[in-house]
């Protein structure tokens, strides 16, 4: 996962790129099996230890995510850190330093 935290006037913009295969549980292997559904369903973020945006994902989302947000507040040097968690129980945990 790749974050990128960036302070202007009060605010941070958080960018977010998440590597996972996303798979919807619809597409089929070279031998027709079909592939089992592996996506990302929950994602939530914290701010200095605060969670401040969770979200609920499905099947729709793309290969490698991308998500950007928003937070109030935020100044340089704050902690921003991203929690994503699929449907088969996985879960990844990065940080950054908003800059």
């Amino acid at each position: 996962m790749r974050i990128r935290a960036q302070s202007a006037g009060g605010n941070a913009t958080v960018r977010v790129l998440m590597s996972h295969e996303m798979e919807t549980g619809q597409r089929k292997d070279s031998a027709g099996k079909v592939i089992p559904a592996w996506h990302i369903t929950e994602v939530t973020a914290s701010h200095n230890g605060k969670p401040v945006m969770t979200a609920e994902w499905g099947p729709a989302v793309a290969k490698n995510p991308f998500l950007q947000f928003t937070v109030k507040g935020a100044k340089a040097g704050d902690k921003i850190a991203i929690t994503w968690k699929d449907n088969k129980g996985d879960t990844r945990t990065d940080e950054a330093t908003v800059s």
